[in-house]
């Protein structure tokens, strides 16, 4: 008796001991993902030199100089541009201002995306009737030529302006995906059950519907990041925005305009090119290890690719490849 008393009191322990390794485990999937890493390696490097980029750039970025269209040297280690000022700092002092532009649209776009769609998804009825036309409005409404037009109207209007823009009239779409995804959710089983053990509704919203939609807001935060970054890069570049503000369209404007390219001047408007190229990277590999770690499909074959590339498999279409832990450890 007193075994047996021993052995059922043990059989709880070993689950709840086990429980938490493999919640550790899993919390760790993400760090382990090597797309993810780079991605955020990559994205880390420009926010501390948006950090700290005023005070390391070796020069003013306004600084005129005698050495006119100078390529790399000790100096100037990125070459001048047409006037003798530094390209390396004006990059270097350029990547606060796209940032923030590109951080400010994605969380306010996503924020308003989320309570949208959300609310809409799960109240149902008329609520859901009126902020699916509202967002059927914004999903109209063409954001590049609205921001074209309110900086030509405003000529103090900056980065910020950008921002709040893209984030006024980039939240619809987020919301609509939102709102399908969460009437498909509010009528599963594990919701009815917390709604039977007498859940508020804010507590099955944050505890129970949110988490199931980290990949899509992810996803939603990613594009707008990456939509805003490029637009206020692009309207630099046609000189709709202040020129006094550096940026790294304002690079590329300056680049244009002096006739770079027929110079042979590549240092004015490469690394300005590679600089967004390189950022614009870091938030789709982000958006893809978010992707591998919330599917448990692309999770498998994310976290044993190198074991499948040493045994030579290759995943063909619409087929995933599963590797079992204990093939993994005989291999």
């Amino acid at each position: 008796m007193t075994t047996d008393t021993t052995l059922v009191e043990q059989i709880p322990d070993l689950e709840t001991s086990g429980r938490p390794k493999r919640a550790r485990q899993k919390n760790l999937l993400f760090l382990r993902n090597s797309k993810a890493i780079t991605g955020l390696a990559i994205l880390g490097f420009f926010a501390v030199l948006a950090i700290v980029g005023p005070w390391i750039a070796p020069y003013d970025p306004n600084q005129i100089s005698p050495d006119l269209v100078q390529p790399p040297s000790g100096s100037h280690w990125l070459g001048t541009d047409h006037l003798g000022r530094d390209v390396l700092s004006q990059l270097v002092v350029g990547t606060r201002s796209v940032l923030v532009v590109g951080f400010v649209a994605g969380v306010a776009a996503t924020f308003i995306g989320v309570v949208v769609g959300v609310t809409a998804g799960f109240v149902g009825g008329v609520g859901d009737e009126t902020l699916s036309a509202l967002a059927n409005v914004f999903l109209v409404i063409p954001q590049l030529p609205l921001i074209i037009i309110i900086a030509g109207q405003l000529p103090t209007a900056g980065g910020l302006t950008v921002a709040l823009v893209i984030a006024a009239t980039g939240w619809a779409w987020g919301a609509r995906v939102l709102r399908a995804q969460t009437l498909s959710l509010r009528r599963r089983d594990f919701i009815e059950a917390a709604r039977a053990n007498g859940e508020r509704t804010w507590r099955i919203v944050l505890a129970e519907i949110l988490p199931n939609l980290t990949a899509i807001i992810a996803a939603g935060f990613v594009g707008t990041v990456t939509f805003a970054v490029l637009s206020q890069i692009t309207l630099s570049f046609i000189g709709i925005l202040p020129l006094d503000t550096w940026n790294w369209g304002t690079v590329l404007f300056w680049a244009q305009n002096n006739l770079a390219l027929q110079r042979g001047a590549w240092w004015w408007f490469v690394p300005a090119g590679l600089c967004i190229a390189g950022l614009g990277m870091a938030l789709t590999l982000i958006n893809f290890g978010i992707d591998e770690f919330v599917n448990p499909r692309l999770r498998s074959t994310g976290m044993h690719a190198r074991s499948l590339r040493r045994r030579k498999i290759r995943p063909r279409v619409g087929f995933t490849p599963v590797v079992h832990e204990a093939q993994e450890d005989r291999a």
